[in-house]
């Protein structure tokens, strides 16, 4: 169905527009290497080192008044690293989760999620680390201190997590373990968050509570019909508009006042001999979005999805 290899996917990315995950693994890796460069002149310049001019111009601060100074930071956050491990396993991430769920939804939906989750894992860190950081330091003043978040993992999460809401059973090969289904890679994070929120990255562990429960809300909205993140998709096509020529969409689904019938559908003319018709109408695509809706996308067959996924590129 999606792409093909790994060199593909990135050769292709910024023309497939199903490449949305390559693309964010792009605008990541270019950040991190463009602040690497800035880090190295501060060093001999000013005596800093890389992180510390990532975090204090790009990282979300955890005061109000610093974020009204900084109000870039919500979203540049999201896009800044601490180091090369830090940035290589969230883009693995990015990259395994990404492609599955662009396998089901189409690229738009995982810039979606993304943006969604790292938006609400900062939602989190501002309103509760100031409360953890009190409660496990009874006394301090939490105004002396000025800790900055930076990291993609909310919006990482936020699409792992998403996956695991989309489709649960789906199975994943892990090195030195075998297969495991998605459900429980995700239930082992939602237990290692939890588990770290007294240590000394609680202000992260937040992050991934807040992406993560974003993933999962968002996809099962969408299975409501409701997509949470249409207002992205807006925002990022008016920027696009002026610099590149959008071309206009052909997808749209809208529920009918009165429901199909199982039955109805059922009874829909199918093209024969074919796996799926070059020209998908949009009443198949209302049938399908109906379909998903009442019994998940793991109900759909193999043709549905492939239409699905057509339909999402045109």
């Amino acid at each position: 169905m999606y792409g093909g290899g790994i060199k593909e996917d990135f050769k292709n990315a910024f023309n497939n527009p199903n490449g949305a995950h390559i693309q964010l693994i792009i605008i990541n890796v270019v950040v991190f290497v463009v602040l690497g460069l800035i880090g190295v002149f501060a060093d001999f310049s000013l005596g800093r080192g890389t992180l510390d001019v990532s975090r204090e111009y790009f990282g979300l601060p955890m005061h109000l008044n610093e974020l009204l100074s900084r109000f870039w930071t919500p979203i540049t956050y999201m896009f800044v690293h601490d180091g090369f491990f830090h940035i290589l396993f969230n883009m693995l991430f990015l990259y395994w989760f990404g492609r599955i769920l662009t396998e089901y939804l189409g690229g738009a939906k995982v810039t979606n999620i993304y943006i969604l989750g790292g938006l609400a894992g900062g939602l989190i860190y501002l309103t509760l680390y100031p409360v953890i950081l009190q409660l496990l330091n009874p006394g301090m003043d939490i105004s002396a201190i000025s800790p900055n978040l930076v990291g993609a993992s909310a919006g990482v999460f936020a699409v792992v997590f998403g996956t695991a809401a989309l489709v649960p059973n789906y199975t994943m090969f892990l090195l030195f373990i075998g297969p495991v289904k998605i459900k429980y890679i995700a239930l082992f994070y939602v237990l290692s968050f939890l588990l770290q929120l007294s240590g000394s990255n609680a202000g992260g562990e937040l992050a991934h509570i807040g992406g993560a429960l974003v993933g999962f809300l968002y996809i099962k909205q969408l299975q409501k019909g409701n997509d949470l993140g249409a207002w992205i998709g807006s925002t990022l096509r008016f920027f696009k508009s002026f610099f590149i020529k959008q071309p206009n969409i052909k997808v749209t689904y809208k529920r009918s006042a009165s429901k199909r019938s199982t039955k109805d559908r059922a009874a829909a003319p199918r093209a024969s001999g074919r796996t799926s018709s070059p020209m998908t109408s949009q009443e198949e695509i209302d049938a399908i979005l109906d379909k998903i809706s009442e019994r998940g996308y793991e109900s759909l067959t193999k043709e549905e999805k492939q239409k699905l996924f057509n339909a999402s590129k045109k």
